[in-house]
């Protein structure tokens, strides 16, 4: 199963309606906020992010599986981002440097949380 959350409405529906059409029936689209992840579909054994946050959402890291994985391009807009690999491993959290990125910012709750 693979599940995908998109913040921008018409983009969602667009991407929803498109893997329909294509025949990928095991992919979930919902419209929202992925700062707080899918709490009801964890846990997860990858979560790739697809917008920079400045620091990694707290609740995405409390849905990783043991033994999970998530990509994320970590930094500031504007700015070269660093794409990180997190990997939980009984519980602690390891971030392993992957390359330079520029991904475009996360917006919605991440921005209070700055």
């Amino acid at each position: 199963e693979v599940y995908t959350i998109e913040i921008i409405p018409d983009l969602a529906e667009r991407a929803g309606k498109t893997l329909s059409d294509l025949g990928y029936d095991n992919v979930e689209v919902r419209q929202g906020d992925g700062y707080q992840g899918w709490p009801e579909k964890a846990p997860f054994d990858i979560i790739l992010i697809t917008a920079a946050p400045e620091e990694i959402p707290q609740p995405l890291i409390d849905q990783l599986d043991e033994g999970g994985r998530l990509v994320v391009p970590l930094g500031a807009e504007g700015t070269i981002q660093t794409l990180t690999l997190v990997t939980k491993i009984k519980g602690e959290v390891k971030r392993t440097y992957v390359t330079d990125v520029r991904f475009v910012p996360m917006t919605g709750e991440v921005r209070q949380h700055r």
